[in-house]
Formats: C-alpha cells, sequence, structure tokens
C-alpha cells in the first residue's frame, strides 16, 4: 500500500490546488457581513483563539466546527462561510484555530480543542453540537471520547471526511512533521478508544473521496455502534474531499438537516 497516494487529495481532484484561494475568499466575504465576534481568546497560545458568529435573536445553543489540514495548515479564517447553514437556523457557530504540527503534536492539540470547547460550553446556553471536517472529524469526534478533556454534554457529533484511526499515517511522508508514534497514534484514534455515554454520531463523507477516507467514516460507524453509540453512516454522491464541505453553508442542505436535526 502506497500510504502517500492513499491520504493525497488534491492531486486526484480537479483543480484541487485553487480550492484554498476559494475557501479564503469566501470566507471574508462572509465575515463582512456577518454578526462577529472575532479573535476570541480560549487559551495562553497565539493561535489558541476562536470566531464566533452569531444569528438574529437568542441562539438555540452552538456549533463548534474544526477545520481540517492534516494538523499542518490552514486557520479559523478560511471556513467563516460555513456558518451560514446553521446561522440561517437560529444556532450560534464557533470555529477555533489550534498550534499546528510540527509546532504541537496531535495529542496536544486535542488538548487545545478541549479547552476551547471547555470555554464555550461555559459561555453558552443550549446545547453544543460538534463538527469538524478531515482532521478536524478526528478532533470533534476525539471530544467525543470518555477520556477527553472535555466533559461538558454534546447533543450530536458530525465527522465530515475524518481520520478515526491514525496508525497509517505513521507510513506516510507526512509523519515527518506530525511526528506520530505508534503509542500516540493509538491513544489519538477516537476508533480506538471508547466514546462516552450518550454520544450521537454522523460519520461523513463523500462518495468520490480517495478510498482511505470512506474507509475510515465506515470504521468509526462500525466501531461506535458496536459500543452503543447511535451511529449514522453518510456517504454523498458526487462529492470529493474539497467539496464535501460546501453543504453546511446551505441552510436547507442534507448536512445541516443531519447536524441539527433531533
Amino acid at each position: 500500500m502506497n500510504w502517500d497516494d492513499a491520504y493525497s487529495n488534491s492531486a486526484f481532484i480537479p483543480g484541487g490546488d485553487s480550492f484554498p484561494a476559494r475557501w479564503t475568499e469566501a470566507a471574508a466575504r462572509f465575515r463582512d457581513q456577518a454578526q462577529a465576534r472575532l479573535d476570541q481568546p480560549y487559551g495562553p497560545g497565539a493561535r489558541e483563539v476562536y470566531d464566533l458568529f452569531l444569528p438574529t435573536g437568542t441562539p438555540h445553543g452552538t456549533v463548534i466546527f474544526i477545520h481540517g489540514g492534516y494538523w499542518l495548515a490552514f486557520d479559523k479564517s478560511s471556513w467563516s462561510h460555513l456558518a451560514a447553514g446553521p446561522l440561517a437556523h437560529g444556532w450560534a457557530v464557533a470555529m477555533p484555530s489550534y498550534t499546528l504540527c510540527p509546532e504541537a503534536r496531535i495529542g496536544e492539540i486535542v488538548r487545545q480543542i478541549g479547552r476551547e470547547a471547555t470555554v464555550i460550553a461555559a459561555k453558552t446556553d443550549g446545547e453544543i453540537r460538534l463538527a469538524g471536517h478531515s482532521a478536524g472529524g478526528h478532533l470533534a469526534t476525539r471530544l467525543c471520547c470518555a477520556d477527553s478533556l472535555f466533559e461538558g454534554p454534546v447533543a450530536k457529533v458530525l465527522s465530515i471526511s475524518g481520520l478515526h484511526d491514525l496508525r497509517p499515517l505513521l507510513e506516510t511522508s507526512m509523519n515527518t512533521e506530525l511526528r506520530l508514534d505508534a503509542a500516540e497514534a493509538v491513544a489519538e484514534s477516537p476508533a480506538l478508544r471508547m466514546p462516552r455515554g450518550g454520544t450521537r454520531l454522523t460519520a461523513w463523507a463523500g462518495a468520490d473521496e480517495r478510498p482511505e477516507f470512506i474507509r475510515q467514516t465506515a470504521l468509526l460507524a462500525n466501531i461506535w455502534t458496536g459500543v452503543g453509540v447511535e451511529t449514522t453512516q453518510v456517504i454523498a454522491p458526487g462529492r470529493h474531499h474539497f467539496d464535501v464541505i460546501d453543504d453546511l453553508a446551505e441552510p436547507d442542505s442534507p448536512m445541516v438537516a443531519e447536524l441539527l436535526g433531533d
């Protein structure tokens, strides 16, 4: 198995290199017209900040969206537009940045996001719902494990193209910067941890993704079903790794309905 190829996305998506600039532009346009509290601190680090987008009126609760980028790239400012779907239904949306590898190890990032969720939950009335894409899907589901730093209640977690078993990444060239070892790969893999009781999981991926992302999506839904989690698995037709998240920006999309519905 060529693990670098298995986890490569841009090379297999037409125009893949153009997506980051498109995301950044769409996010900036959205922030210009949104009701937002930007760069709110949740910890001492330079990247331990989050943006909070507020709906009209009192929020029903808060969606925390955690960005991807293989724990190596991006920050909160590329994804603001994805708040549009939940906002239209009266939900606040919090989007954190976090320290990237190799400056931080993945276990440290997990603890940072735990602190962020704790801060948000303390300031929020109503439910907390988690969503994350790719590495963010890993971080969102890791928060729902029984040994998570975050102990607040989560009504639902939506992992979009999430990475739930980190062991294959030990064999990739990106591990030079991730600095995973076998013990950390096991310790930080949601598929190898016990989830908290009451967790409700939706594992979502695009049908046109690399096979590894579809496998990782099915893996967590399968394993967590076996330990009592209410799970739903969705493979979205015609979606690849870079456009599978677009539906978060659409108020009437099936993805937003799944995230916010009972």
